[in-house]
């Protein structure tokens, strides 16, 4: 009874001492991983625009008057020739006729000092008069002559101010606010305008970025016009896409940024001035690179790097030479290949020799690790 005793102590001891020397269990990580991709990648600067109308009338009266009438509502768009206020004419019309009639006062007296000039020429020719009746009868042609000048020249500007008050749109886009109504006495040329007019169909978008790219935007805009997407800032779907169209002659001290300004249809009217907007500069697309999602590159004291999930499902951390980024995406210089597959998420539980479990999950793989340490 004591040997069987010693012998199921001895038993519990090296039962305990065996559970004492196993390894633990392997802790179990979820990650995601995703395939090394060969694709083209455009070459960008991305910056922050404001919309400008590419053309800005403020519309102001050249003469004084009261405004008989507004042909436009607030916020119509409007064609270049089209009415939009019409001043009291009478006035002008008035001082029109008056200067005519002076006009033809003068033509009718230049008239007849030319005949006198006339007669008195055959007359002193035969003795008949003297050089000096011949000479005040020019004199008083040639005043004759300066009248009708100077009347045919108010002539014209009483004309210029009765078309005045017509005032018609000089570009064609979007009225603003209106700001004199009927009724009112219109000043000439006042500090506030009657309205302002933006063009909206082309619509330009301003933006500036840092002047070391400016060398790298003359090359590749000497070669063709270059692109340029925006969104919205509240729409990240919705892309306008137009072309570079100026390069500011000087770099801002202040900012050490160059201005860049660029011309969209805008057919949708979907762009408004003032509007801020994401813009995006597209430099030049290199083709058929390797990317790799920007979360799957690590960054250790030897450089960057990436795990790789072998052919037995094991992971490897491999060194990668990255490139520049382009959204989500960076680029690969050296270290992998078309189709390999990358850990991007989960890295930082795993160890070089983890085992892993894939699984399909639509564009995304997902795995199940084994053997990492926490």
């Amino acid at each position: 009874m004591r040997h069987t005793s010693v012998i199921a102590a001895l038993a519990a001891i090296a039962v305990s001492a065996c559970h004492k020397d196993a390894p633990p269990p392997r802790v179990v990580v979820p990650v995601t991983v995703a395939s090394v991709v060969q694709r083209s990648v455009p070459q960008e600067i991305s910056a922050i625009g404001t919309v400008t109308p590419i053309q800005t009338v403020a519309v102001r009266a050249q003469v004084s008057g009261t405004l008989l009438k507004v042909a436009f509502q607030e916020g119509d768009e409007v064609q270049p020739g089209q009415l939009l206020f019409q001043i009291d004419p009478r006035p002008f019309q008035a001082a029109l006729d008056q200067v005519l009639a002076n006009l033809a006062k003068d033509h009718a007296q230049l008239v007849n000092a030319r005949q006198e000039v006339t007669r008195y020429q055959t007359l002193v020719q035969n003795d008949l008069a003297t050089q000096e009746q011949f000479d005040q009868f020019k004199a008083n042609a040639d005043a004759a002559q300066a009248a009708v000048t100077a009347d045919s020249a108010a002539v014209q500007t009483a004309r210029l101010n009765l078309e005045y008050t017509t005032i018609k749109a000089q570009i064609a886009g979007r009225t603003g606010s209106l700001l004199l109504r009927e009724g009112n006495l219109v000043p000439v040329n006042g500090a506030t305008p009657l309205v302002i007019v933006n063009q909206i169909r082309p619509i330009a978008v301003s933006f500036s970025v840092p002047q070391k790219y400016l060398d790298d935007i003359q090359h590749f805009n000497a070669l063709g016009r270059l692109p340029v997407e925006i969104r919205g800032g509240d729409d990240t779907t919705a892309v306008q896409r137009g072309t570079l169209t100026f390069i500011n002659n000087q770099v801002d001290t202040t900012t050490g940024t160059i201005q860049l300004k660029a011309t969209f249809p805008n057919t949708d009217r979907k762009l408004w001035p003032g509007e801020f907007v994401a813009a995006r500069l597209v430099l030049t697309v290199e083709r058929n690179v390797l990317t790799v999602p920007s979360n799957a590159v690590m960054t250790g004291q030897n450089g960057t790097y990436v795990y790789l999930v072998n052919p037995d499902r094991s992971v490897r951390a491999q060194d990668v030479t990255v490139g520049r980024s382009s959204g989500d995406f960076v680029v690969i210089s050296k270290g992998l290949t078309t189709g390999q597959q990358v850990v991007t998420d989960g890295q930082l539980r795993l160890v070089p020799g983890a085992k892993v479990e894939i699984k399909s999950n639509g564009d995304t793989t997902r795995a199940t690790a084994a053997g990492g340490g926490p």
